[in-house]
């Protein structure tokens, strides 16, 4: 991780990077970028490529300030704090509603640019999706919501099972309708579902011994952006179980997961940046409309597949956005 883009501690001005304090001094505006996730790079270049629909480039005429909690929803609120310290344009927050809450309770005037799973205006962040008032607007992604539908894809793939662990985060703020969900889910289907907590990296390994214990044939990943900080640790229990696995973003079949449902988290940041950028040339974050996705995507990866002995459905190899070979 470079160190120009994760500061741990600041006390006001007099602390903040010199760099950012030239950038202030030239009148270069300075967006910060909070994120629950680790440095996921292609998510940042998808930010990037928004601005730059905008206009506006990272170092030639605009700057970014950069926060990364590493899945650990605690030090959320501390980083918005110091984000908010700093003469930012914008705030925009990725890895869900920890970032997006976060960063509300940090500042009422600096405009924020969210991507978060769930219904904005529940979570408080918006007065509507048309009209969203205040200081915020963003992107709802609906991923806690497409639980259920992940239930059914994977109950496609493995037909005969009879139950299915799902790894669920009590920490996120979702929790409570994604277990709600996953269970109407398996009670429609006839299938135990077995919900798993998770909210450590010791818990997610004792999940995964839990269904190899209990012979559970099949795992369902819940959507949370801890998960998404501990991808490859997720995909890598999961081959050495030797269970198959669905997960709710491509980035995990790409990392060698069996399958992925879920929208394109990249255009979601892109769209950030869109709106990031129309933010800096003068737009209001109440006047900007609450963004949803209109594209899903199936991949599947028969490499993992075949590493298991899985056979997939042609129904859902027909379904497929992309086949990872």
């Amino acid at each position: 991780m470079n160190r120009r883009e994760f500061v741990t501690t600041l006390s006001g001005a007099a602390t903040w990077p010199l760099a950012t304090r030239a950038q202030q001094q030239s009148g270069m505006p300075i967006i910060g970028y909070l994120s629950v996730r680790s440095n996921d790079n292609y998510l940042v270049e998808a930010l990037r490529r928004g601005l730059r629909e905008t206009g506006y480039v990272e170092g030639q005429n605009v700057a970014i300030e950069y926060r990364w909690a590493m899945g650990q929803y605690d030090r959320m609120p501390p980083m918005a704090a110091e984000l908010a310290r700093l003469p930012l344009a914008c705030l925009v927050t990725a890895g869900g509603e920890p970032a997006a809450l976060a960063a509300k309770a940090a500042t009422a005037t600096i405009p924020i640019v969210f991507v978060i799973g769930g219904d904005p205006v529940k979570a408080g962040l918006v007065a509507s999706y048309n009209r969203p008032g205040g200081n915020a607007t963003g992107t709802s992604i609906l991923t806690p919501t497409m639980e259920a539908k992940r239930v059914g894809l994977l109950h496609e793939l493995v037909p005969q099972a009879t139950k299915i662990a799902v790894l669920l985060n009590p920490n996120f703020p979702p929790f409570e309708g994604q277990e709600q969900d996953v269970r109407e889910a398996g009670r429609v289907l006839g299938i135990d579902i077995h919900v798993l907590p998770a909210t450590s990296d010791r818990e997610i390994e004792a999940a995964f011994e839990a269904v190899a214990h209990r012979q559970i044939p099949a795992v369902l990943t819940g959507s949370d952006p801890f998960f998404d900080s501990r991808r490859d640790v997720l995909v890598a229990l999961a081959a050495r179980q030797m269970v198959p696995a669905l997960y709710h973003f491509r980035e995990f079949a790409t990392a060698g997961g069996l399958v992925s449902y879920g929208v394109d988290i990249s255009d979601s940041h892109r769209l950030m940046g869109v709106y990031a950028g129309r933010i800096l040339q003068g737009a209001k974050p109440a006047d900007l409309p609450v963004l949803q996705p209109t594209k899903l995507e199936l991949v599947i990866n028969m490499k993992a597949a075949r590493a298991l002995g899985l056979h997939v459905p042609d129904k859902l190899l027909a379904l497929a956005d992309e086949v990872i070979e």
